[in-house]
């Protein structure tokens, strides 16, 4: 498990961003800014149950981007042993591109990095080329398929895997 504390980080792209960004750990007066984003950005979006139960497990870490105070974006996962399973990421339409999926992927590895995390894993629609990119970005790679995963579109999903003790610079 990783702690849900003292992660709160402060990225300094005020002029990009338009304000002033912070990582930090989500709570549960962010749901309802987390619900929007959730509902923008898929076809079957997470109820407000499954973020309260998200935030409340101790096998569940969730950390939102906010720029002064406004919640733009989040990430959702698990580690179990040495491995961290991407459940959810989102960031709000209107700041798309600007880099703080990545600024959260970042965050997210770093976190469980430093607490012995050696692999992480992720489903995403065979699809969604965007996030697939992103996730080649930062070393993942495709090692499988889950046929018709997604049961609203039967979409199947890629399965893909980061070792992360290898930065992706190192990859290519």
């Amino acid at each position: 498990m990783v702690p849900k504390q003292g992660t709160e980080k402060e990225d300094r792209r005020k002029g990009e961003l338009g304000g002033s960004l912070k990582i930090r750990w989500m709570d549960l007066g962010d749901i309802p800014s987390v619900l929007s984003i959730e509902n923008r950005s898929f076809p079957t979006p997470w109820s407000e149950n499954i973020f309260r139960e998200e935030i409340q497990s101790p096998l569940c870490s969730c950390l939102v981007a906010a720029i002064d105070g406004r919640i733009v974006g989040y990430i959702d996962f698990s580690v179990v042993w040495d491995e961290v399973h991407v459940r959810n990421i989102a960031v709000r339409p209107d700041y798309r591109k600007k880099g703080i999926a990545s600024i959260l992927i970042v965050h997210m590895i770093t976190e469980t990095s430093k607490k012995g995390a050696r692999w992480a894993t992720l489903e995403v629609r065979r699809s969604n080329i965007g996030a697939i990119g992103l996730y080649e970005k930062f070393g993942f790679i495709l090692t499988g398929v889950r046929p018709l995963y997604y049961r609203d579109t039967e979409e199947d999903a890629l399965i893909m895997w980061k070792d992360l003790a290898k930065d992706p610079q190192d990859e290519g």
